[in-house]
């Protein structure tokens, strides 16, 4: 079941906020979520919910007995079998047939291995419960004891498949006490039909594009179709997740919860360090406070720190040597930024910084896109005029009967209209009262006789 789905808002979301608003009692509200996101799960992953709810367990029990033997040798055991269980986990389901793969293609060996069904949303739900181990051994959160609580937070169906990864001590206290206000659940309602705006519109859209254009041999392409597809699957990966993280922000209004943000305007930024906190902004912070600072951050050995943090955050997104090459190639122009020009790519004219940018991340979209090292090279090939011709009539077609949904896409990944809006609120006040409701309706309505008749849905993140 995904949020861009008829069956999810026509049926699932009603009834989950009908019961949900029944009774105002908080472990009622819990009692609500918890049985409502188990059945959204299990709606696609019927065996692996169970997955989910030993993670959960683990890192509840976890909890207990750090906040039981706090500094003690005891609270490290508990810690590190936390952390070995959970990412154990992790690492079988999604590493450990690529590993022995990989090891049967360098030694020519043929130990044989089962492919597991990667569980949904696994790298998100793992991340979440070793958020809060960690924090409760640092000190920096309060013993969760109601392990009905616990699964909530873990199992959140809002965020649970494809993030944003919610830290425990970022709703610590909205577990336990929250209220639902109408601002509140009007915010949620626009944030969320935003979000399918940039899902059902924008991104299924382009979504279209990028299968015309880099779904075949790019060795019988061209130039102009290497191009539009990969600057189509750009804009797609960027609106397919924001647009769940839209999503799933104003589900958690609607509530009572309040999420962080997890996108920023990326595609606007002036260097690729901008660039990364504004992207998957909840993916950054977890491996900077995780990883990189307790590694020494930028005090010590910090550009081994910085390659081996995106190396893991490329194995993060997925078990293949592309996603690797991919956090490798941003842990170079990292360093390259920071260290080899001592920050003066960082200080560029406006212009030339943003276009420096624009290109180093649609490059690294086509790293992202291409798990097949012959399919990345023959994009290269194209892309570059090495099959020698400069446009196609697909490409021409493709490009011309879509230029303004690439225009959209454009317009829309920058704060244009956010800080025009901005501009003119108190002016249009009166008038928002009314037409809000109304443009809300229309727009839902309208993504609604999309769906009707759409084969092409998917979420981009749901494999990672």
């Amino acid at each position: 079941m995904v949020f861009s789905s008829l069956l999810f808002m026509c049926v699932f979301l009603p009834v989950v906020l009908l019961l949900y608003f029944w009774n105002g009692n908080i472990t009622y509200r819990n009692v609500v979520l918890v049985i409502a996101s188990l059945i959204f799960y299990a709606w696609g992953e019927p065996v692996w919910v169970v997955l989910l709810i030993l993670s959960a367990a683990v890192a509840y029990t976890s909890g207990l007995a750090i906040n039981k033997y706090f500094g003690k040798w005891q609270a490290k055991l508990a810690l590190v079998l936390a952390l070995i269980i959970n990412i154990g986990q992790l690492a079988v389901f999604k590493y450990s047939g690529w590993l022995v793969d990989c090891v049967n293609s360098a030694f020519g060996l043929s130990i044989p291995f089962y492919n597991f069904s990667l569980p949904l949303g696994i790298s998100f739900y793992t991340f979440q419960t070793l958020s809060y181990c960690i924090d409760m051994y640092r000190g920096e959160v309060k013993v969760q004891r109601n392990p009905l609580n616990f699964l909530c937070y873990v199992s959140m169906f809002p965020q649970l498949v494809a993030g944003p990864i919610v830290r425990y001590i970022d709703i610590e206290k909205q577990i336990n006490d929250r209220r639902v206000t109408l601002k509140g659940f009007e915010s949620g309602i626009l944030r969320f039909t935003q979000g399918m705006i940039k899902k059902v519109v924008l991104a299924n859209g382009t979504g279209t594009i990028v299968t015309a254009l880099l779904g075949g041999d790019m060795l019988k392409s061209s130039v102009l179709s290497a191009w539009v597809g990969i600057i189509a699957y750009t804009f797609q990966i960027y609106f397919d997740f924001s647009g769940y993280s839209d999503m799933a922000i104003g589900m958690g209004r609607m509530f009572g919860f309040d999420f962080l943000e997890n996108f920023n305007y990326p595609y606007i930024s002036k260097n690729v360090t901008d660039f990364w906190r504004r992207w998957h902004m909840s993916l950054s912070t977890f491996f900077r406070d995780y990883v990189y600072i307790p590694l020494g951050g930028n005090r010590r050995h910090q550009i081994f720190n910085i390659m081996f943090v995106w190396m893991l955050t490329g194995l993060w997104h997925g078990a293949s040597w592309n996603f690797v090459l991919w956090g490798l190639y941003y842990g170079v122009l990292l360093v390259i930024e920071k260290k080899a020009f001592h920050g003066k790519l960082m200080r560029l004219p406006a212009f030339f910084a943003h276009l420096y940018t624009i290109i180093v991340f649609v490059l690294g979209w086509a790293l992202f896109y291409y798990t097949d090292f012959g399919a990345l090279r023959d994009w290269f090939i194209c892309a570059f005029g090495g099959t020698g011709k400069l446009y196609d009539y697909t490409g021409f077609t493709t490009l011309m009967s879509n230029l303004w949904l690439l225009i959209a896409c454009a317009v829309i990944s920058t704060p244009v209209i956010k800080n025009l809006y901005r501009r003119f609120a108190e002016k249009l006040k009166p008038i928002n009262m009314i037409a809000t409701p109304v443009l809300v309706f229309a727009l839902l309505a309208f993504c609604f006789v999309l769906l009707v008749g759409e084969t092409y849905n998917p979420f981009l993140y749901f494999r990672f």
